[in-house]
């Protein structure tokens, strides 16, 4: 269940942050973006265009944000539903964060692009680099705390670090065909990131003296979801949707 949760929640978010690239630029004049599965691109030039390199970054944070409160308030009774929210948060907050250290070394990546656009100076990009380092451990923290706090199963690394590794090659088949280094570096980059960080927390899961969920919990709408995603992904935005 955790690992069809973990594929379901990296491709929604990721489609969510190229999503709100393409919807600015659709609105600016002289700008015609196109949406694909894993990427989205643009023909025209705009001096706006830098800044709404930020916009997908910036969705993808407040989605994790959302998603992660809505868990802390107790939203969803079902272990399903809580175990969606939590990788919900836990792809919005660490899709967005690394960007930001990306962006202060890398120009032509999307934040880069961003940071550009204001003008920022290397000082005040390695000081927002270094703040967004410091924020990992601290969602990673709060995250960790939630999982936790209702996990299905006694540790974070049954719980979450075990299926995030088995839903690795699902969330492969959503990003080809690509460069293999971004149909890897990417899924591989926000696994390790934030879980290396809840597992190192993994010992307060013996503290709380949790136990396992002894419910039998269906499999089938998960694997429905994230096959009719798949389809989604490859049949209908594969090609490229047109927002112009």
């Amino acid at each position: 269940m955790s690992a069809l949760l973990y594929a379901l929640a990296f491709n929604l978010t990721f489609f969510i942050q190229e999503l709100f690239l393409v919807l600015p630029k659709a609105f600016t004049p002289g700008l015609r973006p196109t949406l694909f599965h894993n990427n989205h691109s643009w023909e025209g030039a705009s001096p706006l265009a830098g800044l709404f390199q930020g916009t997908g970054a910036l969705a993808t944070l407040a989605s994790g944000v959302v998603c992660s409160y809505m868990l802390q308030r107790g939203i969803g009774r079902s272990v399903a539903i809580r175990l969606f929210l939590f990788w919900m948060g836990y792809c919005g907050l660490f899709m967005a964060l690394p960007q930001i250290v990306v962006g202060a070394i890398s120009n032509q990546s999307d934040l880069g692009m961003f940071m550009d656009y204001f003008e920022l100076t290397t000082g005040t990009k390695t000081v927002l680099a270094l703040i967004a380092l410091a924020l990992i451990p601290v969602a990673a923290n709060w995250l960790g705390t939630l999982l936790i706090a209702f996990g299905p199963v006694a540790t974070p690394f049954r719980t979450a670090t075990l299926p995030a590794l088995l839903a690795l090659p699902v969330i492969t088949l959503f990003r080809i065909p690509r460069e293999w280094i971004e149909v890897l570096l990417v899924p591989a980059v926000v696994s390790f990131v934030g879980l290396a960080w809840i597992q190192a927390g993994g010992w307060r899961a013996r503290q709380a003296g949790l136990h396992a969920d002894a419910t039998s919990i269906s499999l089938a709408w998960p694997f429905a979801m994230m096959v009719c995603l798949l389809l989604v992904f490859q049949l209908l935005l594969r090609p490229g949707i047109r927002f112009y």
